[in-house]
């Protein structure tokens, strides 16, 4: 785990970046405009079976008979439901993005921002301004939904963005339209929840489910669907039948 008092996890990027919920849906679907194929987006960082609380860093394939077992027993405990209205919804209904002050969850009220904590979990070679512990000016990122590894600089800001795994706007209509403010906050700055990736593959996902989108990198998808159960049973949401059946279907 990376705490801010144990090990110093500095951290940030003056980007624009856009969450999950807010870009378009792939009109080819389930891969988000293209599969590589290759596995070797997940080779790097944890399985999501070893790291239930999303601190650790990345989201490393799921690979073996017995893992991929215990996979679909965790996807098969998420319950199904219709997804409802997205009537009300808006980002601000979970707070403003990225903030440190969310109760109840990892790296919060550490003084760097959520955005921050993340991209220093799961980044590489980082740099950081003169004098700040929480502006970074380049690091090397692993991308697990493209396969990609990516050399970010601050000129380029928007190149690596933050995924939500299970969209907020998804969130909203499967049951968190009825929350307080106080848990739209938490899985909103989650760090379960959050994932840094190449830009384009996040802005292709919009808010969709499993269902019809999955990341390009066929061998992470097992992992992505994991995750997605991982966030959905933390906070008692469900998912859509088609979304659960989705993701066994990777696991599978």
């Amino acid at each position: 785990m990376h705490l801010r008092g144990s090990r110093v996890i500095v951290a940030g990027v003056a980007a624009i970046v856009v969450l999950a919920g807010c870009g378009p849906i792939d009109a080819k679907g389930v891969g988000g405009g293209g599969d590589t194929g290759s596995g070797g987006g997940g080779s790097t960082g944890v399985s999501p079976l070893d790291n239930p609380k999303g601190t650790e860093r990345g989201l490393a394939a799921i690979t073996s008979a017995k893992d991929k077992a215990k996979a679909v027993d965790l996807i098969k405990k998420v319950p199904t439901k219709g997804r409802g209205p997205k009537t009300g919804y808006s980002r601000d209904e979970f707070g403003y993005a990225w903030a440190d002050n969310a109760d109840g969850i990892p790296l919060a009220h550490n003084g760097c921002d959520t955005r921050n904590d993340v991209l220093a979990r799961d980044g590489e070679d980082l740099k950081y301004r003169s004098g700040s512990k929480c502006v970074l000016t380049s690091m090397t990122l692993r991308d697990p939904y493209t396969g990609k590894t990516i050399k970010w600089t601050k000129q380029d800001a928007a190149e690596v963005q933050i995924d939500h795994v299970m969209p907020l706007s998804y969130d909203w209509q499967m049951g968190a339209s009825r929350w307080s403010k106080a848990k739209r906050m938490q899985i909103a700055n989650d760090p379960l929840n959050l994932i840094p990736v190449d830009g384009s593959a996040n802005s292709s996902k919009g808010d969709s489910g499993p269902a019809t989108w999955l990341p390009p990198e066929k061998g992470i998808r097992c992992s992505y669907a994991v995750r997605f159960a991982q966030v959905a049973l933390k906070y008692e949401l469900p998912v859509t039948t088609a979304d659960k059946d989705a993701m066994l279907t990777q696991c599978a």
